[in-house]
């Protein structure tokens, strides 16, 4: 079994519009903009990512904004449910806060009894809001949203598969304890980690799931450095699994495979950081190239569509 793994490092989604997503998660939500880049693969699209006011790990939405990209299909072989916590109590206030911008939103128990608040993203997306008095996490503060009430940080995901067992046995593996099942979700968790639960959500009669705008992209587990990542990517590839190599993401380094279940994860460091490339006052504001891209920074500036 492995020790490496501390816990949720950043969940990356597929979005149809940059500025209503930016909208969403820094005015609705109340997150900072932490980064303001582009997909290394796709430079023509953004990479938006939105946390803590460091972009802690264990913190961090991230998105591909696709303009007009096709919804996303439900389905298994995904991430169902992106999870934040916020202050005992505070489910209230995200209620009116919610509906008040027009977001439909329900108070609700989940599977192990803790009070959240449902709802979803402009694309379908769906989060939660679960109140947890013990999560010690500064929050960011910069938007309208009082401390007493603004999101944490993430608490949880939960996985949609077929089969269980065999998605059960990789988190296992990858330093996760079975907590409990409760009818069809089973809860796993990483003693001592941060952002350190996942859900696994049995569907066997559901169909695969269609990725598009709503869709998770992939989910990435936290890890300290890049001793560690090499650690967890040589025991992985042991075990049997296709591991790429190690990729300079600029703010981390990544690994990513594919699980038994169809769910692409990614193990993510926790080096550099978002203030490699500027300082923490003014994280997010400027578009930031990787190196290999800065050639095209006139043309992009002119295709990228505004967010501020």
């Amino acid at each position: 079994m492995l020790s490496q793994i501390n816990g949720l490092h950043h969940v990356t989604s597929l979005a149809s519009d940059a500025r209503a997503n930016n909208a969403f998660f820094t005015d609705t939500l109340g997150l900072r903009r932490v980064k303001k880049t582009v997909n290394f693969d796709a430079p023509d699209v953004y990479h938006l990512y939105y946390g803590d006011e460091t972009g802690s790990p264990g913190s961090v939405m991230t998105y591909f904004p696709f303009p007009g990209a096709r919804p996303g299909q439900r389905g298994t072989g995904e991430v169902g449910t992106t999870v934040f916590t916020i202050p005992h109590g505070a489910a209230s206030y995200w209620g009116e806060r919610l509906g008040a911008r027009g977001v439909k939103a329900s108070r609700e128990t989940d599977d192990f009894g803790a009070t959240r608040i449902g709802f979803a993203g402009p694309d379908g997306d769906l989060f939660a809001l679960v109140e947890d008095g013990d999560d010690a996490r500064t929050p960011w503060t910069g938007a309208d949203v009082p401390e007493d009430a603004a999101i944490r940080g993430f608490h949880s995901a939960s996985m949609r598969v077929q089969d269980r067992a065999a998605t059960v046995e990789l988190l296992n593996f990858m330093g996760y304890d079975t907590v409990e099942t409760r009818g069809a979700t089973t809860r796993m968790i990483v003693p001592d980690g941060t952002a350190n639960v996942i859900d696994i959500e049995e569907h066997p009669t559901a169909p695969m799931a269609g990725q598009g705008a709503g869709s998770v992209h992939h989910i990435a587990f936290s890890v300290d450095n890049r001793a560690r990542q090499l650690e967890v990517r040589e025991a992985l590839l042991d075990t049997g699994y296709q591991v790429t190599p190690v990729i300079d993401r600029d703010y981390f380094w990544a690994i990513y495979f594919r699980t038994p279940g169809g769910i692409l994860f990614e193990v993510a460091t926790n080096e550099p950081g978002f203030d490699r490339d500027e300082d923490t006052a003014h994280l997010g504001q400027a578009l930031k190239l990787p190196s290999q891209h800065e050639y095209l920074r006139e043309r992009l500036e002119r295709h990228l569509q505004p967010i501020e």
